[in-house]
């Protein structure tokens, strides 16, 4: 292998982890984009017209467009049906992360009621944390179906252009 191709390789390889450290550099983080409640598509906007879940008749409210980028909150009618599956899973999740810490400090006996004591707080903190899980599952049902940078940004209120023939 000659030098010049041998350079050659080499630029086009840190040529491309550049590009690749610049757009990764650029790009909002998954995980407080998630916790934050942001649009998946820019990662900027938020989901939810209010930031706080009171008052809890519009703690589901959200603009139908993100504000950022456009981006559509409601994919299609119906969408946000599959969000019982999700809220589910966390449920679950907050059950089993009970039981961990629960069984490691007091641990479970039916002697002296400590079984009824764990259920106890498991449904008294499932039904304060509900609102959250419900908007959390919101959340991450629609970052499965939207990706980071997946439709073009345009200016609110500007609707999509359809071409018509």
């Amino acid at each position: 292998m000659s030098g010049s191709a041998f350079l050659q390789r080499t630029e086009i390889k840190v040529t491309f982890a550049i590009n690749f450290y610049n757009t990764m550099a650029n790009r909002p983080s998954l995980l407080p984009g998630i916790l934050g409640m942001k649009c998946p598509n820019c990662r900027k906007g938020n989901m939810y017209i209010n930031k706080s879940i009171f008052p809890l008749k519009e703690m589901m409210h959200m603009p139908e467009r993100c504000p950022v980028c456009g981006q559509k909150m409601e994919l299609e009618v119906g969408f946000y049906y599959g969000t019982g599956y999700v809220s589910y899973a966390l449920s679950v999740g907050v059950a089993i992360f009970n039981a961990a810490w629960f069984g490691f400090f007091v641990g479970f006996s039916w002697k002296n009621n400590s079984i009824w004591w764990y259920l106890g707080i498991t449904v008294a903190m499932l039904l304060l944390l509900q609102p959250l899980l419900m908007r959390y599952s919101r959340v991450l049902y629609l970052y499965m179906f939207v990706k980071y940078g997946s439709s073009p940004h345009r200016p609110p209120g500007q609707e999509e252009q359809t071409s018509v023939e």
